[in-house]
């Protein structure tokens, strides 16, 4: 894919959206940078370690999920107090891990990726991750120049952390905002948390879901919404293989 001209999509060409973690990386990409982050210093690790046993039930929490993880970006960014600072580091991670990185890409979803770009569809990718990482990632490791829309990240509480996080109806509001604004033709997601973009979408495709959602995309989206695996082998769905 390295190297690839694509057609300069249409003012018109159908809106394609894509989430990123799970979908077309195998895993939660701000967890592992985080994770990254804290790992820099022991001292970090420790207040890790000190916040985990408060912090990290609220983790596994839906309704305190946010509130949790916020807990430990505040321990992986206090210091920093710029966003390219954050970038900066993000970068570095990037680099610093493409292998690894790479091997969580996940093939099927890039074949698809690839192409709705070739075919002239505007193509973006929709995250709750900061835009930087699924933007570094993207380009640095797949070769695919798109454009990210992630959660707004900013100076607070003498670190760097979410201000305005890309996350269910919020994410297609930042998606109108960001210039996007004609009906979503396609929308890949796994997550119920993306419900309100799968439904808007006219083709709503679920990609590499948890096992006990399965009946409940089934129940809220249109009968015969394709339910897929692209390669996530903890995941439930059709499966889906990598085209030669």
């Amino acid at each position: 894919m390295s190297g690839q001209h694509f057609p300069e999509p249409r003012l018109d060409a159908p809106l394609v959206v894509f989430d990123f973690d799970h979908t077309l990386y195998d895993g939660d990409s701000g967890s592992h940078l985080f994770k990254w982050l804290i790992d820099r210093a022991w001292w970090r690790q420790l207040l890790a370690l000190l916040a985990a046993p408060v912090a990290g039930p609220m983790v596994a929490w839906l309704r305190t999920r946010r509130a949790g993880i916020s807990v430990f970006v505040w321990i992986g960014t206090v210091g920093l107090h710029r966003r390219r600072d954050l970038d900066a580091l993000v970068d570095r991670y990037v680099e610093a891990h493409a292998g690894a990185i790479r091997s969580r890409l996940l093939p099927v979803a890039l074949q698809v990726l690839h192409r709705h770009r070739e075919a002239g569809d505007r193509v973006v990718v929709a995250t709750g991750a900061p835009p930087e990482l699924a933007r570094a990632i993207l380009a640095f490791v797949a070769h695919e120049d798109v454009p990210v829309v992630g959660t707004l990240v900013g100076p607070k509480f003498g670190a760097v952390g979410a201000l305005r996080h890309c996350h269910h109806a919020m994410k297609m509001t930042m998606l109108r905002e960001a210039g996007h604004t004609q009906p979503v033709a396609i929308a890949y997601s796994d997550s119920s948390a993306d419900l309100p973009l799968l439904q808007a979408a006219r083709r709503p495709v679920v990609v590499n879901p948890k096992a006990a959602r399965v009946a409940m995309f089934r129940r809220v989206l249109p009968p015969g919404t394709p339910i897929l695996n692209w390669g996530c082998p903890q995941r439930a769905g059709d499966p889906v293989v990598p085209q030669s």
